[in-house]
Parts: structure tokens; sequence; C-alpha cells
């Protein structure tokens, strides 16, 4: 079930009316939002409704042993098992075909035949956040940041619907309270949430899907009948694709979140903008970022260590991120390449950005680190990636058919969008928010039928359900 769909508005509408009609009865309340969960998340297949409610009641056993286990030898195993099943599941279902693969493959190499059976697995959909949400549940008890909730409680939280598929990861510190009390309707912030869901429509129907459906997936399903200059807008053209498809989501959820009383973390915050990869990573995926560092790179040992050792730690994480994304050496390419320009960074000495010039100098070169690193991310495979950079550098000669004005204005915005600061959107908020509700009705209508006469025909998924 799609955000930008008829399904999923008369999904929502249900969902919103008795949100706030049970709101007062707050058993009969997560009884219900729990069967809508279950309901969206069983949409895509019903099958996978079973494992998420595997994932939940095994995850609260374990938390539940957390807390009551004194021993701190106990602690561990137990911390230690639920690390485990979690990431058995998320192996088994998302990269069992990755490694065998990469047996079989190795295994030729030195002239060998592997015997490993390769199973065709369907992948369901979501397993990568509501795995890492569970996980930091565990993590956060059993570092006694977080006591056990309610099982219902904790089964509402890891299936909550606005963000199950595809983020932010909200963590059981920032959501479970909110369980607690009743939310008032008349609190409700719908200027940013009716914000957040028009603007995460624009830039997914008519940014996204565009540049994908115009040029992006034809050229790097092909790279060798395009010229070096189409390459290399394609290039820039997926690079705010992703960033369109994948922070229109966000903003849907914390939108729709919002429309039900609570509140998600924001997930992206200008990331074009950013002036280092470590300053990316401060506003790309932020909900991961965060859970990367404070459940991975600490456990790793973080910058506890020698410097070899937090470099090592800072390298690892990003690997395994990368990994995070897909089964694909591509994406440990992509994961590798942050590592190593991160770790470059910290090598550096701190630069001091006191001129408008040597800010642009920064933003340029990050924007270009991350959109090189963006081509292993999008290539189908890595040959057809080593293909594409060879042709971006060797075919200047050819001319730029595929590349038109939309798709260079497109661009243009989704570039640009990324300096509009937010004092200027709050600004914009607080006049929206001082209309009549007519009037209020009435901008949003025209911004809906806008978005909905520049749209394609068609919604695409969202990049980030594979993951």
């Amino acid at each position: 079930m799609l955000f930008p769909t008829i399904t999923f508005a008369t999904f929502f509408m249900v969902v919103f009316v008795g949100n706030w009609l049970l709101m007062a009865y707050p058993r009969r309340w997560r009884w219900f939002m729990l069967a809508a969960s279950y309901f969206f998340y069983g949409f895509w297949n019903w099958r996978f409704v079973g494992l998420l409610m595997v994932s939940t009641l095994a995850n609260q056993l374990f938390a539940v042993g957390l807390q009551r286990s004194e021993s701190e030898t106990d602690r561990r195993a137990l911390i230690s098992g639920a690390v485990a099943v979690n990431l058995g599941l998320l192996g088994y279902f998302k990269y069992y075909g990755f490694f065998v693969d990469s047996i079989h493959s190795t295994l030729r190499s030195l002239g060998m035949e592997g015997s490993l059976p390769l199973m065709q697995i369907t992948l369901p959909v979501g397993i990568s956040f509501f795995t890492f949400q569970a996980l930091s549940y565990v993590i956060d008890i059993y570092r006694r940041k977080l006591a056990v909730a309610p099982t219902l409680d904790f089964a509402v939280y890891l299936a909550f619907f606005p963000q199950l598929v595809a983020g932010p990861i909200v963590r059981g510190t920032e959501l479970l309270p909110q369980f607690k009390s009743p939310r008032d309707p008349r609190r409700i912030d719908a200027s940013r949430a009716f914000y957040l869901i028009t603007i995460g429509l624009a830039k997914k129907l008519v940014i996204a899907d565009f540049l994908a459906s115009s040029l992006v997936d034809a050229v790097f399903a092909s790279p060798g009948q395009y010229s070096s200059v189409e390459i290399l807008v394609a290039v820039y053209a997926y690079s705010v694709q992703i960033y369109a498809d994948f922070s229109a989501y966000s903003d849907i959820a914390i939108g729709l979140a919002l429309l039900l009383g609570f509140r998600f973390p924001d997930n992206f915050n200008s990331p074009y903008a950013a002036v280092s990869i470590r300053d990316f990573w401060r506003r790309w995926h932020i909900t991961l970022s965060r859970w990367l560092h404070d459940y991975l790179y600490i456990a790793l040992g973080g910058n506890r260590g020698s410097r070899v050792l937090t470099q090592r730690n800072l390298l690892l994480t990003m690997l395994l991120g990368g990994l995070w994304h897909g089964a694909a050496w591509r994406f440990v390419i992509w994961g590798g390449l942050h590592g190593l320009w991160l770790m470059w960074e910290r090598q550096r000495p701190e630069r001091v950005l006191d001129t408008p010039w040597s800010l642009f100098r920064a933003r340029l070169l990050t924007f270009h680190l991350v959109t090189f690193a963006w081509i292993f991310f999008r290539a189908p495979s890595f040959s057809k990636a080593w293909d594409l950079i060879w042709r971006l550098l060797t075919e200047w000669g050819g001319g730029a058919d595929a590349v038109t004005l939309p798709i260079l204005l497109a661009i243009a915005v989704g570039i640009g969008a990324q300096y509009v600061s937010r004092a200027d959107v709050q600004w914009a908020l607080a006049r929206f928010s001082r209309l009549t509700p007519v009037a209020q009705g009435g901008l949003l209508a025209l911004c809906l039928l806008t978005i909905d006469a520049l749209a394609n025909e068609g919604v695409a998924a969202f990049i980030y359900f594979q993951f």
C-alpha cells in the first residue's frame, strides 16, 4: 500500500477517525492501531505478518529476561541471543542468496564447484527497519536506558504503520512514552503535518519519479548507449532522485504521525548543503546515522582506543551500514567509500570555513564525493557501475539528446531546495496556520491539483522499500 494512492488515503481516513474516537480508551486504541498496522503490512504480503509477530514476541521475551536478570553473565548471554536472533532473521531473508552466490563465485575461481543450495527467498518489505527498531529496544533495556514496555505497547511500537516500511528508525525511548497518555486533538501541529505531506508528495511524484522515468533508469540500465554529458546529468539526477524519493517517504510518515498525535524524529536536514562527509551523515537518514553510531560504532569501541582502532571502527561501521542497504557488493563498496572519506577527514586538520568561497568549495567537493558513491549504490551490478564510470570519462564527443530542460529544471529545484532555511519554512508555516480553515483547505487543494497535473501517471514504489 503506497502512500500516494487512493487506497492508502481511504485506509488512513478510517484509521484517523478510529484513532481519535478511541484515544480515550487506551487498551482499545492499542488493539485498533495494532490491527490497522498489521492490515497495512499484510497488504504487501499477509505471510510476513507472522514474521513481524514472531519478531515482536521473541524480542519481548529477551527484553523481559534482561530486565529481570541480576547476573551480568546472564544479561550478556540474553543480549547476545537477542542480537543473534534478529540478525539471523535478517540474514536469512536478506543475505542468504548473497552469501551463497559469493561462496560459489569464490569456489569457481579456485576451480571448485559449490554445493550449497540456492533458494528463492522473498524479501519481506521493511525487515531492515523493524529489525533495527527491535534491536534498539532490547539494547536500550540491556543498557538500562529503557524499561520493558507492556507487550501490547511494544507490538504497536514495532508495527506502527507510518514508519514501518521505510523509516524513520524510531527508538523505543522516543515513541513508547507517547503511548502512556492520550493525545489532545487540539494540540495537533496540523500546519506542519500538511506541509510535510504535501512537500513529500511533490518530491516523490513531481521530482523523483519524473527523473527516474525520464533519464536515470534508462542510463543506468544501458550506459553504453549514452554520451558522457548524458551520463553526468543522469548521475546528478539520481542524487536528486534518491534524496527526493527517500526524504519524501520520511516527510509523509512524520506528517501522518503528527495527524495521529505522535512526533517522530527528523530524518533529513538539507544533506546536499553539507560541508563534509561527516556533516553529510548528520543530515542524511539521520535516524540510521544515530543508530549506527550508538549501537554499532560504540559497540566496536568507538574512539576509545588508539587512532588505528578508531579508524578501523569507523570503516567497519560504514561497510556494515552499506551492507544493511542491500545484499550486493556494490552496497559494500558504497559504504566503504564513505568510510574511507570519513577516515580521510578525521586525519585532516579542522577546516575553517570563514568565507563564502571556502564554504562553496567544501559543499561542492562533498556533493561530488557523495554523488560519485551513488553510482555504485544505483547501478544494477558492479560491472555496470564501472561501465558507466568509463563512459563518463571517455565519451565526451557525443550529443545530449536525452537531456531536456525539464530534467535540468528538476535537478536544479532538487538541489536548490537544500538551501531554503528552516527559518523560512517556519515563517511560511506560521503564515499558513493563521489562515482561515477555508483558505487553508483551498491552498492545499490547489497544491494537490498542481502536483497531480505535473506528476507522471501511476506511482512507482519508494526506493527504500527494497531495503
